[in-house]
């Protein structure tokens, strides 16, 4: 705990130097899960990497207490070898687990749990001022659940305790093919209302192909041989799954038969981390590439999540991409999935259900503290606390376009429909919302009360973080000559080099250009910032 005072006690007096001059700062995590591209530079960032250690593990009262820029394979790890595991697991090894709760963030176990900040008894934050404090459900509940997806824009989160349960060695995931949304959306609720039922998310791979997963926590397996995922010679999960759909869809209705894997818990907790769900086939696509077992097994190296990140900052190409996350209410989930069949039919999507009400009394604070109480004027048919949330992951290339334009148009079209469903996104991904448009979807008047409370009103706001800057060309995509950066395949290459190359990502190497006159600006102020590496978390 000594060196952990020490690097809170070197913060505080960072955000106090801030602060005397009332000048916005941002945090270097080290890491990012983000799909933005970043302002940061030495002279406006408090330096945070360090916090990256799991303090300890109470079996007694199956905690947690972590800093924040813990990986989610580093905490599972920990907790692994305490017979215990965390109640929410995001699907990326690297998300950290500040990004967790300050960036919003859920999984599969969020249908029991909620989002990942449901699972955090406490937090210590320091203030804008300089000042430490705690916060919990309890105590402070208006900062606690002000920080919670809040982004950093409250002041900088340097320790949290994380609720845990006890472990077994294997998931039992039953796969169940449906041919339609409704039957889909029928067997999802199903599950949840299943309380033996831990896990459960889907995929869509048509408008009438789907593949509910449900999953619970097992030790034993009856005669099955397990299934690997994180292995470079074991199969991507999503194909996996997609076996199932081919094999239902290739049968008659009535034969439609569930399938049960018995996959081990780290594997299935990381799935999705090799191919990033399946958005690395895209990869395969843009460089003309085979997509078969052998060029994955050889490629492997590049299809984890913490490499994907990287190469996708450098090349600049998710400005070309569909990147959204969108939780609607379930009544209205057809409507949606039936607007993005017709308007965007891009397959696979994720579906996963979310738990979004919450059980303490007292959270009605911050961005989300009257969801879909306050922005359902469109529809008076909402319910306006919604229990649960389907969640719809939606990733893939634009639809061919020579107007960027219509990329904008798009992403704001899936806006405006969720907005009218009552539904909410996640902040993480692209937001092209005017300021306007975002503050009637989240709470700006519950948000702007607990910025005020603790003198945090001068820092940029959420929207000033997650608002999608049109026209940016900010990261180190920006050092390629705009001619290659406009010719294909060039833009990708470049990415996969710096993913490569591995390493150095924005921070230092912006900083070392300043100091060597190569950029424009003061040198920096802060020279002990170390590089920021693209693997995941906010």
């Amino acid at each position: 705990m000594d060196s952990h005072k020490e690097a809170v006690i070197s913060i505080s007096k960072r955000l106090e130097q801030f602060y005397a001059q009332r000048q916005p700062f941002r945090v270097y995590h080290g890491t990012t899960n983000s799909t933005r591209t970043s302002d940061k530079s030495r002279s406006n960032t408090v330096d945070t990497s360090n916090l990256n250690h799991v303090l300890s593990i109470d079996q007694t009262k199956k905690t947690a207490l972590v800093e924040p820029n813990v990986p989610m394979d580093q905490l599972v790890a920990a907790a692994l070898q305490n017979s215990l595991v965390p109640l929410v697991v995001m699907e990326f090894p690297g998300i950290t687990v500040g990004g967790g709760f300050s960036g919003m963030a859920g999984e599969s176990s969020s249908c029991r749990h909620g989002p990942f900040d449901s699972t955090v008894n406490w937090i210590e934050i320091v203030l804008a001022s300089g000042e430490t404090l705690r916060a919990s459900k309890t105590e402070r509940p208006d900062l606690f659940w002000g920080a919670a997806s809040a982004f950093g824009t409250l002041g900088v989160v340097t320790l949290l305790e994380v609720q845990l349960r006890d472990a077994k060695d294997l998931v039992e995931l039953t796969h169940y093919p449906a041919s339609s949304f409704a039957a889909a959306s029928q067997k999802i609720q199903e599950e949840i209302a299943d309380p033996a039922v831990e896990y459960v998310d889907a995929v869509a791979f048509s408008a009438q192909s789907f593949v509910i997963c449900s999953g619970r926590l097992v030790d034993a397996v009856p005669d099955a041989k397990p299934r690997r995922y994180l292995r470079r010679q074991d199969p991507w999960f999503y194909l996996d799954v997609q076996k199932v759909a081919q094999k239902a869809k290739a049968k008659a209705k009535a034969e439609q038969k569930a399938v049960v894997h018995y996959i081990p818990l780290t594997d299935y907790l990381f799935r999705w981390d090799r191919g990033g769900f399946w958005v690395a086939r895209y990869a395969f696509r843009y460089f003309l590439t085979p997509f078969n077992r052998a060029t994955r097994l050889l490629l492997d190296r590049f299809m984890r999540a913490r490499v994907m990140y990287h190469a996708l900052h450098a090349s600049g190409l998710s400005s070309t991409y569909i990147i959204q996350d969108v939780g609607i209410p379930f009544p209205h989930s057809p409507a949606f999935h039936h607007f993005l069949d017709a308007n965007l039919p891009t397959y696979p999507l994720w579906l996963c259900p979310v738990r979004a009400r919450r059980d303490d009394p007292d959270s009605a604070h911050g961005l989300h503290a009257h969801f879909s109480s306050s922005h359902n004027n469109n529809n008076p048919d909402a319910d306006p606390h919604p229990e649960f949330l389907l969640n719809f992951g939606i990733w893939g290339p634009a639809p061919p376009s020579r107007d960027p334009a219509d990329l904008v148009r798009l992403n704001r079209s899936i806006e405006h429909r969720a907005h009218a469903l009552g539904g909410t996104k996640t902040l993480y991904a692209q937001a092209f919302y005017t300021e306007a448009e975002f503050w009637a979807t989240y709470d700006r008047g519950a948000y702007d009360a607990v910025r005020a409370a603790y003198g945090a009103s001068h820092l940029p706001s959420v929207y000033d973080k997650v608002k999608v800057k049109i026209d940016d060309d900010d990261g180190e995509v920006s050092r390629m000559p705009a001619a290659l950066r406009r010719v294909r395949p060039f833009q990708g290459l470049y990415g996969v080099y710096k993913a490569w190359r591995g390493g150095e990502y924005l921070l230092r190497e912006r900083g070392e250009r300043k100091e060597k006159g190569e950029g424009k600006g003061q040198p920096a102020a802060n020279k002990d910032t170390t590089v920021e590496s693209a693997t995941n978390g906010s």
